[in-house]
């Protein structure tokens, strides 16, 4: 297992060797005094949610709680956001899901505020428990990918590597499911349906994402120079949210994208009585942060979610530039100062976006882009199978995105050229080539995600020495030492500290505070293996959680 809060390098940043600050330890500042922190939750009830403590509902007062513990972040979170910007070099995690689930429980045990928060509350005649449950479920992944990320994010706080998320803020995360007459059905999990107290909307850093059109060739200083003229634009606006590591000692960003249409509504066709049609464009755009995972069993679906990737992958790589510009000026020097980091395929179109950006938007010269591009992008594969890798069809490409096919046309021949001149086996230029010339020509995602990246990696030992063997065997003996592990680990805290608060006690009592912040010291436990003592402890303990599960079982069933 890998310990993600130990390792002095994190996973992600591949090969480019920076550690976290061994020597910013400081906790976040604020007092965990309980009177202090009851009157604070008082306060944002009052001011904040606009409810007096005798009309106030469970919901109400998690909206407080939560508001009065992320004041507790907000400033040492603008400090490290600074200390990022300063730092030599910053992770960019992009990905399609964050299943990062309740944040109450998160924040409070890495900020050591449980307790204090729950005395807080108990003066108030409220249950900590109550409001944890209250709290929706941030849905906004499938499963191990998204929890992956989750992890990673708070891994690179709590190792204070300086770090930005990215993703979708979807409206609708997985979908909940309901037992009607024993069947399944699936309606929509409205997560943000009475908001979200741990975001902030960042009104001001919108960037425009294009769709459609058309590729004019323009003469500028006397070399062609390719214009992409979108047939349709919507914008993606921000919305971060505070990652707290261990300890509260360092907080990242996770920072989400909204679709916004650029016009709220077609006037005219509103006054002309058509107002259902006239909100469809917006409907339309602002369809792609609507639904996590649409269903792609029709081309509609299949295009909604080709259109999700760039959405959130050109923001961010936007996002990205733009800051890297304001702070070092050259685009050339980007992989110096990031490592982006693809998780899985649904990104991988970031290789043509960073080229279309650098090339067409900041005017570099081709081999000057591919060098910048390929030294900031790493590629995380997550499957073994050549059937689940994504294929995108070239026609829906080249309807969609039609420079970033042009790109990709330039970049398969740059890719396949001296393989042709040595004269290669046909059929493995065919295993190579990022566009499949048969089944009715699609383009490989993970075949150009393998291209255009410095570092690919698997997530355990087993998976990657397969995917040398199998799913990227031919790419492998291109770019042999491309492929690299790095094992997938868990966020041991809330495995442990959180779903087990007892035995966490226990531990600490044996072992002392280092098991809190190091899963390495519970092999010291293999001392007490006979230890009548500690066994009789242990007994107790499960004794007292079977107790436990005993009453939630006769309460739900």
């Amino acid at each position: 297992m890998q310990n993600f809060n130990q390792n002095p390098l994190s996973p992600l940043t591949l090969d480019n060797g920076y550690a976290a600050d061994a020597s910013a330890t400081a906790p976040i500042p604020g007092s965990a005094d309980t009177p202090a922190f009851r009157k604070a939750i008082l306060a944002k009830l009052t001011y904040a949610v606009g409810k007096d403590p005798a009309h106030a509902t469970d919901r109400d007062w998690f909206v407080a709680t939560a508001l009065a513990v992320r004041d507790h972040v907000v400033d040492h979170w603008t400090a490290c956001k600074a200390r990022n910007q300063a730092a030599q070099k910053q992770v960019c995690y992009l990905s399609l899901e964050f299943l990062i689930g309740r944040l109450l429980s998160d924040t409070l045990n890495n900020l050591r505020l449980t307790e204090p928060a729950r005395e807080a509350l108990a003066g108030l005649g409220v249950d900590l428990d109550d409001l944890r449950a209250i709290e929706p479920d941030a849905a906004l992944g499938n499963g191990g990918l998204g929890r992956l990320a989750a992890c990673f994010m708070e891994s690179m706080a709590s190792l204070q590597v300086p770090a930005y998320g990215y993703g979708i803020r979807y409206e609708h995360g997985l979908f909940r499911q309901v037992i009607v007459d024993g069947r399944q059905h699936e309606v929509p999990e409205d997560w943000l349906a009475r908001t979200n107290p741990w975001e902030f909307e960042r009104s001001d850093v919108i960037y425009p994402v294009g769709f459609g059109g058309i590729v004019e060739e323009i003469r500028a200083n006397g070399s062609p120079v390719a214009v992409w003229r979108p047939a349709e634009t919507v914008q993606a606006v921000a919305f971060d949210t505070p990652v707290v590591g261990w300890r509260g000692r360092h907080v990242n960003s996770l920072r989400l994208w909204s679709a916004r249409a650029a016009e709220p509504l077609r006037l005219d066709a509103f006054n002309s009585g058509d107002h259902v049609g006239a909100l469809a464009d917006r409907t339309r755009l602002e369809a792609i942060s609507r639904v996590l995972y649409p269903g792609d069993a029709t081309e509609a679906g299949r295009e909604l979610r080709l259109r999700q990737e760039f959405f959130f992958t050109s923001a961010s790589l936007q996002d990205l530039l733009a800051r890297h510009i304001r702070l070092h000026g050259d685009p050339r020097s980007l992989p110096d100062y990031a490592a982006i980091q693809l998780n899985d395929t649904h990104p991988a179109i970031a290789v043509a976006e960073l080229m279309r950006l650098l090339v067409d938007e900041h005017r570099l010269p081709w081999e000057e882009a591919w060098a910048v591009t390929t030294g900031t992008l790493n590629y995380t594969n997550h499957t073994l199978m050549p059937e689940a890798l994504e294929r995108w069809p070239v026609s829906l490409m080249e309807r969609l995105l039609p420079r970033h096919l042009q790109i990709i046309y330039r970049i398969n021949w740059q890719h396949l050229e001296p393989l042709i001149h040595r004269s290669a086996d046909n059929e493995f230029i065919k295993s190579v080539s990022i566009i499949d010339e048969e089944s009715g020509r699609h383009v490989r995602m993970g075949h150009l995600a393998f291209v255009g990246a410095h570092k690919v990696n698997g997530v355990s030992a087993l998976h990657t020495g397969l995917m040398r063997q199998t799913v990227f065997r031919d790419l492998h003996a291109l770019y042999p030492a491309r492929i690299v592990n790095k094992t997938n680990g868990i966020t041991f805290r809330r495995w442990l500290h959180q779903a087990n608060p007892g035995l966490t006690r226990l531990l600490v009592g044996e072992l002392g505070e280092g098991v809190l912040d190091d899963p390495e010291v519970l092999t010291r436990l293999d001392s007490l293996a006979d230890d009548a003592a500690f066994q009789n402890l242990f007994r107790n303990h499960r004794a007292a959680s079977k107790a436990n599960l005993g009453k939630i079982v006769a309460e739900r069933t």
